[in-house]
């Protein structure tokens, strides 16, 4: 086991990183169409071809997901990996035609440096299809941190990042999770160390610091990243080697994203445009399907809060004045400092 959403078996993950933009997106690549589903909870989305994964659309199998920087802009991204895999022969068929399915969502990361002056171009129809290349040629193990789409992550506090966690449950069905983090709340409890998905940390995955020695009463007063509109927003993919209908990867979907209420603090604001897509691969049936999908679920969202932690563990400061400062800047020289500065 990697602890990667890649020990899902038929799941491939590619990035591509822009450091000169400070931007990035992230693919999640389907070896065979996997059944798709989405569940879309954030006041700000921006999300490409979500209508299509409703229980009651025709199309039930996507070819990958993207996840990308960018806000609007971002969406391209989805488009250069529909190409590149359109030219590999990847698709829903159409008579003698193919049409890659690629879901995609963006998040913004507009305001973190970098050289964001593009006019006629914007990079992230080529960050994308870099990113399918990614994962075909490197797709098992991949980095974590400020990388893909979560290289201009932020959060109210700290740096944001890309993250991935994995599980096995009691019947032997593997379930995975990649998010990038770029909430309007806090992934710590009050200013810090300690972070909020403590409780359900993996042999010190995320520093191994366990839960703070007082909770912070933070009910009046909560940590909130700055005021505009479509300024957040985490991106997460939960996938599974079950066989699941539409409907049950709707609600694997659903019952994921209690994983960023379990991680972050406040969450499913009206800032972000929080969406948690789920895949099956369909390698392994459930042997009874409701307490096996309840089971799954529950295991999804521990798993998601996990790797919303290693993504904040694992990210660092990008190369720009304006660029916020990350976890290991604050404490891992145990200096103590408050969070949310970017001196």
């Amino acid at each position: 086991m990697r602890n990667l959403l890649t020990d899902v078996p038929g799941i491939r993950v590619g990035h591509a990183t822009d450091l000169h933009i400070g931007t990035g997106a992230t693919v999640v690549l389907c070896e065979a169409p996997c059944v798709g589903a989405v569940d879309v909870r954030g006041g700000g989305p921006g999300t490409r071809e979500t209508d299509l994964l409703d229980p009651a659309a025709t199309v039930e199998r996507v070819d990958a997901v993207c996840l990308s920087g960018g806000s609007a802009f971002g969406l391209d991204a989805a488009s250069g990996v529909m190409t590149g895999l359109a030219a590999r022969g990847r698709g829903f068929a159409v008579g003698t035609a193919r049409v890659p399915i690629v879901p995609g969502a963006i998040l913004f990361d507009l305001l973190n440096g970098g050289d964001k002056g593009w006019e006629e171009h914007p990079p992230y129809h080529r960050l994308g299809r870099a990113a399918l290349e990614d994962a075909e040629a490197n797709g098992l193990d991949f980095p974590l941190g400020s990388v893909g789409a979560g290289t201009g992550c932020t959060t109210a506090t700290v740096k944001g990042g890309l993250g991935s966690a994995s599980a096995v449950t009691a019947s032997g069905h593997v379930v995975g999770a990649i998010v990038a983090v770029n909430a309007a709340g806090s992934p710590l409890f009050g200013v810090g160390p300690h972070l909020r998905a403590a409780p359900y940390e993996k042999d010190g995955e995320f520093g191994g610091l366990g839960l703070p020695p007082f909770i912070p009463d933070e009910g009046f007063s909560p940590h909130l990243k700055g005021g505009v509109a479509r300024f957040a927003t985490t991106l997460a993919v939960v996938a599974t080697d079950a066989v699941l209908t539409t409907v049950q990867a709707s609600r694997l979907a659903i019952m994921a994203q209690n994983g960023l209420a379990l991680s972050l603090f406040p969450v499913h604001t009206p800032l972000d445009g929080d969406v948690v897509f789920a895949l099956a691969t369909g390698r392994r049936p459930l042997e009874a399907p409701l307490p096996d999908l309840a089971r799954l679920g529950a295991l999804a969202s521990l798993v998601l809060a996990r790797a919303v932690a290693r993504a904040i563990y694992a990210a660092r400061r990008l190369p720009f004045p304006e660029s916020q400062r990350s976890w290991h800047d604050h404490f891992a020289a145990g200096d103590g400092a408050a969070a949310g500065s970017k001196e």
